[in-house]
C-alpha cells in the first residue's frame, strides 16, 4: 500500500507542486488585495454587473466559509462569501465580478459552462468511486476493476479539462466589465488581476493532477496487460 501510494505521489509531484505554488499566490494576492480598498463592496460590485448585463433576476447570497464564492446555475444564485460580500477591497470586487460572470455565461448559453454543469454529476461520482476502483483493483491486482475505474474517473478529467476554459472566460468577463462600467479604473486593474490570476493558476493545477493520475493508472493497467500477455 505504502508503495502503491509513493508511485502515485511521485508521478503527479509537479501538480502538487504546482498547487502548493499557486494556493500561496492566491493567499498573497488576495491578502495584498484586501488591503487597497474599492469604491464598491463585493455585493454592490456583482449587483452593478449583473443589473447591467440585464440579469437583475439574479440573486446574490452571503454565505459562510472562505473563498466558498460560486455561483449556482439551477437556482441562478450569486453566492458570496462573508468577506467578499461585505468587503470594500479590490480583492472583493474582483472575485465577486468572476462569479458574476459566470452568471453572465448561464445567461448566453455559454456551451462550456454548460458540458461543465452536465459533467458535475460523472465528476463528483468519479472523483469518489472511481478513485476507490483505481486503488482497488491495484492493490488487488484486479485489472478488471481497475480498467472501470480508469473509465469512471476519466469523468472527472474531463470536467476538469472543460472546467479550464469556463474559469478562464469568466476572469476574463469580469476585468472587461470592471472598467467598461467604471468600477475599477484602469490603473487599479493591476490587484485584481493578480487575484484572478492566481486563481486560474489553482485551476490548471487542479487539472494537471486529474491528468497525470488518470495517466499514472493507464501506465499501470498497460504495463499488467503486457506482464500477462508474455
Amino acid at each position: 500500500m505504502f508503495m502503491y501510494d509513493l508511485g502515485l505521489l511521485l508521478f503527479i509531484a509537479p501538480a502538487l507542486i504546482l498547487a502548493m505554488v499557486a494556493q500561496w499566490m492566491v493567499s498573497s494576492a488576495y491578502a495584498r488585495g484586501r488591503n487597497i480598498a474599492a469604491r464598491l463592496s463585493g455585493f454592490m460590485a456583482a449587483r452593478h454587473i449583473l443589473d447591467a448585463t440585464g440579469l437583475g433576476n439574479v440573486a446574490i447570497e452571503e454565505i459562510p466559509g472562505h473563498l466558498s464564492d460560486h455561483y449556482d446555475p439551477r437556482e441562478k444564485v450569486l453566492r458570496l462569501s462573508t468577506d467578499v460580500y461585505h468587503g470594500r477591497s479590490l480583492a472583493a470586487v474582483g472575485i465577486a465580478a468572476h462569479e458574476a460572470g459566470h452568471a453572465i455565461q448561464d445567461a448566453v448559453g455559454y456551451l462550456p459552462l454548460a458540458i461543465r454543469n452536465f459533467a458535475v454529476p460523472a465528476a463528483s461520482f468519479g472523483s469518489i468511486a472511481g478513485m476507490l476502483m483505481l486503488a482497488l483493483g491495484l492493490i488487488l491486482q484486479w485489472p478488471f476493476l481497475l480498467l472501470v475505474g480508469i473509465i469512471v474517473f476519466s469523468g472527472v478529467v474531463f470536467f476538469q479539462l472543460v472546467n479550464l476554459p469556463v474559469e478562464f472566460n469568466a476572469s476574463s468577463r469580469a476585468k472587461l466589465l470592471l472598467v467598461e462600467l467604471g468600477l475599477v479604473e484602469a490603473q487599479e486593474m493591476g490587484a485584481v488581476k493578480s487575484v484572478l490570476n492566481a486563481a486560474a493558476l489553482t485551476y490548471v493545477a487542479g487539472t494537471l493532477q486529474a491528468v497525470l493520475t488518470l495517466l499514472y493508472y493507464i501506465l499501470r493497467y498497460a504495463t499488467g496487460q503486457r506482464r500477462q500477455s508474455y
